[in-house]
């Protein structure tokens, strides 16, 4: 099992930027990816960004692209979620995750609690 850690949330204005850090105990060299989902209330859970662990091959969701940068720093075991150019419609809480999958939230089976995000207009 691999125990996570997310911070770096908070309260920005649109436009602006924010980076959420994500820290990795256990048994992290177990994982093939680690995944940044996000979640509002009553809302399914929808996925922001993946990188492999290994390779470093990064995947992203349409609405993030060319806005959120995945990256990770295998000897730190954290991965960062850049995210620029923020609006009110990225507002959530925004959860790290490990596991084999890349996209789909049930391939990831250690989550961390959450750190919230919020984009004043």
């Amino acid at each position: 099992q691999v125990q996570l850690v997310e911070s770096g949330g908070g309260l920005v204005q649109a436009g602006g930027s924010l980076r959420l850090s994500c820290a990795a105990s256990g048994r992290t060299g177990s994982s093939y990816a680690m995944g940044w989902f996000r979640q509002a209330p009553g809302k399914e859970r929808e996925f922001v960004a993946t990188i492999t662990t290994n390779w470093g091959i990064r995947y992203y969701a349409e609405s993030v692209k060319g806005r959120f940068t995945n990256s990770r720093d295998n000897a730190k075991n954290t991965v960062y979620l850049q995210m620029n150019n923020l609006r009110p419609e990225d507002t959530d809480v925004y959860y790290c995750a490990a596991g084999e999958g890349l996209v789909s939230d049930s391939d990831f089976d250690s989550w961390g609690q959450g750190t919230p995000v919020t984009v004043s207009s």
